[in-house]
C-alpha cells in the first residue's frame, strides 16, 4: 500500500491535535515585555501546576470557553502539517518537521498578539532544531544536509543581527533568536532554499505593512509582528526545498 495517503493523514491530524491544546500555553505567554507569566486566568482562578497548567483547549480548566482565533489556527496547522507530509513523503525529515509544527504555531499566536517572540520558545527551538536534524540525518532515506543545516542557521541568525543591530526599532532580537532555527530548517535543503525562505518572509512581512498603510490602520514607525511571517516563508521554503530533492 502507498504509504503517501496515510502518511499525510496521520501529519494533518497531528497538526490539528498539537495546535488545538496550545491556547492555555499562548494565553499564559502573550504578555508585555517586562511582565511575568500569566498564573491564573482572567477571572482569577489560579493556573494547575505542571504540564496542566500549560496544555489545554482553554486558558483554564474551570473556564472552558476557547478564545477567539483557535479553530483558526487549529485549522491552519494542521492544513500545513498535512500539506508538508502530502510533499515531503515518509523522509526523516519529515518527523522534524511535524515535531516543530507546534512550536512555529504557538509564537506566531504570540507574536501577533503581543509582538514578542519569547526566549522559553526560540531558545528551546533554536537547541532543537540543529539536533533533530543531525539525528534524521542518521536515518537512510533523508533529503538534506547537517553540515548546510548548521551553517544555513548560522548564516542567517547573522543576517539578522546585522539587520538588529543597523535598525534596532525595525527588528526585535526575538526575530533574530527565531532565524537560527528557521535558517536551520532551511538551510538543510540548501542554499537555494535558505534564500528562498528568508526572501519569501521579508516580502510577506512587507506586503502586510503595506496592505495596513493603505488601509489607514497603520504608519511607517508601525511596530509589525515579523515572527509569523518569517514562520510562513520559511514553510514555503520547505515546501520548494522538499519537492525539488
Amino acid at each position: 500500500m502507498d504509504p503517501g495517503p496515510l502518511t499525510t493523514a496521520a501529519a494533518l491530524l497531528w497538526g490539528a491535535l498539537s495546535a488545538r491544546w496550545l491556547p492555555r500555553a499562548a494565553y499564559r505567554l502573550a504578555v508585555e515585555p517586562g511582565e511575568p507569566r500569566r498564573t491564573a486566568c482572567p477571572e482569577g482562578h489560579p493556573l494547575p501546576a505542571g504540564p496542566a497548567g500549560w496544555v489545554g483547549r482553554a486558558p483554564c480548566p474551570r473556564c472552558p470557553r476557547r478564545p477567539a482565533g483557535s479553530r483558526a489556527a487549529t485549522a491552519v496547522t494542521a492544513v500545513a502539517t498535512g500539506l508538508l507530509a502530502a510533499v515531503c513523503g515518509p523522509r526523516p525529515e519529515l518527523v522534524v518537521w511535524l515535531l516543530l509544527a507546534p512550536a512555529a504555531a504557538l509564537l506566531a499566536t504570540v507574536d501577533l498578539a503581543v509582538r514578542r517572540l519569547p526566549d522559553p520558545l526560540t531558545l528551546p527551538l533554536a537547541a532543537a532544531t540543529p539536533l533533530l536534524l543531525g539525528a534524521a540525518a542518521l536515518v537512510p532515506g533523508h533529503g538534506g544536509s547537517w553540515p548546510t543545516a548548521l551553517l544555513g542557521g548560522l548564516a542567517l541568525g547573522g543576517a539578522y543581527t546585522a539587520l538588529f543591530l543597523l535598525n534596532p526599532r525595525g527588528l526585535g532580537f526575538g526575530d533574530v533568536k527565531l532565524a537560527l532555527p528557521l535558517g536551520c530548517a532551511l538551510g538543510w535543503y540548501g542554499w537555494p532554499v535558505l534564500f528562498l525562505g528568508a526572501f519569501a518572509g521579508f516580502l510577506l512581512g512587507a506586503l502586510y505593512g503595506l496592505a495596513l498603510m493603505a488601509l489607514r490602520r497603520a504608519g511607517r514607525s508601525t511596530a509589525v509582528p515579523f515572527g509569523p511571517f518569517m514562520i510562513a516563508g520559511a514553510y514555503a521554503g520547505l515546501l520548494a526545498g522538499a519537492l525539488t530533492t
